[in-house]
């Protein structure tokens, strides 16, 4: 018999895409959705009927908690005394856990999964997959996957689950929750969305200076592409005297001196600490 998947959050945002996917798969799936609209956008959409907590965890392999990380340590607390010893407990995200809010029960396994969404450079061919940005439904993905603690053998389990809810699948990582963390919120969120976020100022601050907004929108996703190429190896390639001159220049005009303590342990706690 295929292993039970308890899925809470089933009508989120995220337990949307994951229930789309499951659907696909040979394992047995109960949905709890607490949400009015969630609970009629899985049956409208997809035909799925939700199920109370108490009977989706009953028999339960599998728990994943696809709900917002301000709840992840209300709800495995709520759950946590009716799961039998051994029923896998799965987060899609490092923080919850890193920050200690999941229960202390030795006697469950504890996974993170969590996807790294489509490469911007990729070899996507159809137009759902290029248009694909999050991932989980055309574009293929990478994810990354943790054994917090649990049996060795338990890592099987979790992955096999992370490519199922995750698909389609480039490649599977296996990293500590430590390493999840530096990687969200410290290199994605920290550093990658707020450089991206300051570089969408920069060009709004051309357009208030007269160079026309399409222009500039063009300019810059054009040289983000090729730029990007280079940098990341993706093309071999070298940047002119000018554009290295640029770089050195601009850097410490832009960069403090310390930005690299955002990925000190203490500064990925703290960050945790205000999204928890």
């Amino acid at each position: 018999m295929t292993e039970k998947i308890a899925l809470f959050g089933a009508g989120g945002k995220m337990g949307y895409r994951l229930t789309s996917n499951l659907l696909k798969s040979d394992y047995r799936v109960a949905h709890v959705e607490p949400g009015e609209g969630g609970r009629k956008r899985l049956k409208d959409d997809l035909g799925v009927e939700c199920v109370s907590a108490d009977a989706a965890i009953d028999g339960a392999d599998v728990v994943i908690l696809a709900v917002p990380d301000t709840l992840i340590g209300k709800l495995s607390h709520e759950i946590a005394p009716k799961l039998r010893a051994g029923t896998m407990v799965m987060t899609l995200d490092a923080a919850a856990p890193f920050a200690g809010h999941l229960p202390a029960r030795p006697d469950l396994t504890y996974f993170v999964a969590h996807p790294c969404h489509p490469l911007i450079f990729n070899d996507e061919s159809t137009t759902e997959g290029r248009r694909d940005f999050f991932g989980g439904a055309h574009a293929k993905q990478s994810i990354t996957s943790a054994l917090m603690q649990g049996p060795e053998e338990a890592f099987d389990l979790g992955e096999a689950v992370a490519k199922v809810i995750y698909a389609p699948i480039l490649r599977s990582y296996r990293l500590t929750v430590d390493q999840m963390a530096l990687l969200e919120p410290g290199l994605s969120e920290t550093i990658c969305a707020t450089l991206l976020y300051v570089m969408r100022e920069a060009m709004e601050e051309t357009v208030k200076r007269g160079v026309p907004k399409e222009a500039a929108r063009d300019f810059l996703l054009g040289h983000m592409n090729i730029l990007g190429a280079v940098i990341f190896n993706e093309i071999p390639g070298a940047f002119s005297d000018a554009c290295n001159k640029a770089i050195e220049f601009g850097k410490p005009r832009l960069m403090r001196d310390d930005w690299k303590n955002v990925f000190e342990r203490e500064e990925i706690a703290e960050s945790i600490r205000r999204i928890t």
